[in-house]
C-alpha cells in the first residue's frame, strides 16, 4: 500500500520548521504540501526541504483536496496539519492500522487518554454535540468525527463520492465557504456505507503559531447544513442502483 501524507498550509513556515522535522520520510511514501496561497515563506521552506509542493487553484479547501485527490497515485492519504495541531508520532499507528485493511482511520482527540489543548468551551462543545449527531443520524461510532488527522483509502474517495459536485453542497449554496474540509462529511458517508473504521488516540497540542482558521459559530451552521444534505440528498452507491432499477 503506497500511503501518502497530506499537509494542507496557509501561512504555517514558523509551525513547520517545529513540525516537519518530527516526520520520519520513511513512514510514508510521500509527502506533499498543499499550499492555499502562504505569503510568509511556507512554499519557499517546503521546496529547500524537497516536499512536493501543489498549489491550490480553486477556492475552499474542499476543492483543494480534490484537486489533490484527481492526480494522486497512493493507494491511501493521511492528512496531517502541520501547525502543531497533529502529533506527528501519531501517523505510524495510522500506517499500521491503514496496512491492516481498515477504510478509515482517525486521530481522535477524545480517545482514551487523548486531550485537545487546542479546544475552546465552543469547539469542546461543538465537537462532541456533531459527533454525537453523526452517531445518531448515520450510524457511527466516532469518539471524533470532525478532526483532519486521518487516513483513508482511495477506495473512500471513490465510494464516498468525494470527487463529486453536487450542486447542493455548501460550497455551492453558500459563497465564500472556504475554510470547511471534507472531513464531517466523509464520517457521515463512511458511517452511512458501514466501512472499517479505526480511532487511535491522539492528542491535539495548541497551534504553534498564526490564527486558527475555523470560525465555530458559521462552521456549525455550515456543518448542520452538510448534516441535512447528506439526509436528504445523498446515496449510497448501493441506493443508486436501486433507484436506476426501480426507474428501469
Amino acid at each position: 500500500m503506497k500511503i501518502m501524507l497530506l499537509c494542507p498550509t496557509l501561512n504555517e513556515r514558523e509551525a513547520m520548521q517545529v513540525i516537519m522535522p518530527q516526520i520520519d520520510s520513511k513512514w510514508v511514501d510521500e509527502i506533499v504540501i498543499l499550499d492555499g496561497g502562504s505569503t510568509d515563506g511556507t512554499v519557499e521552506y517546503a521546496k529547500e526541504r524537497g516536499y512536493k509542493v501543489i498549489t491550490q487553484q480553486k477556492p475552499g479547501l474542499i476543492n483543494a483536496y480534490r484537486q489533490v485527490f484527481s492526480q494522486m497515485d497512493a493507494d491511501a492519504v493521511i492528512t496531517f496539519s502541520p501547525d502543531g495541531n497533529s502529533v506527528s508520532a501519531v501517523i505510524p499507528q495510522v500506517v499500521e492500522k491503514l496496512r491492516e485493511g481498515y477504510d478509515m482511520v482517525i486521530a481522535s482527540r477524545y480517545l482514551g487518554d487523548a486531550t485537545s489543548e487546542d479546544d475552546t468551551w465552543a469547539s469542546g462543545w461543538g465537537n462532541f454535540v456533531f459527533t454525537g449527531l453523526i452517531n445518531v443520524l448515520f450510524g457511527g461510532k466516532y469518539t471524533d468525527a470532525m478532526g483532519i488527522y486521518r487516513g483513508y483509502t482511495r477506495k473512500v474517495i471513490q465510494d464516498c463520492s468525494l470527487m463529486e459536485d453536487f450542486p447542493w453542497a455548501i460550497e455551492n449554496r453558500i459563497k465564500n465557504v472556504v475554510g470547511v474540509g471534507l472531513e464531517p462529511l466523509l464520517s457521515m458517508r463512511a458511517a452511512k456505507l458501514k466501512m472499517k473504521i479505526a480511532e487511535v488516540p491522539g492528542d491535539e497540542p495548541a497551534r504553534i503559531a498564526g490564527e486558527g482558521k475555523c470560525r465555530h459559530y458559521i462552521y456549525g451552521f455550515y456543518y448542520l447544513y452538510e448534516m441535512l444534505q447528506e439526509t436528504l440528498f445523498w446515496k449510497t452507491p448501493t441506493q443508486k442502483q436501486q433507484k436506476k432499477k426501480s426507474k428501469s
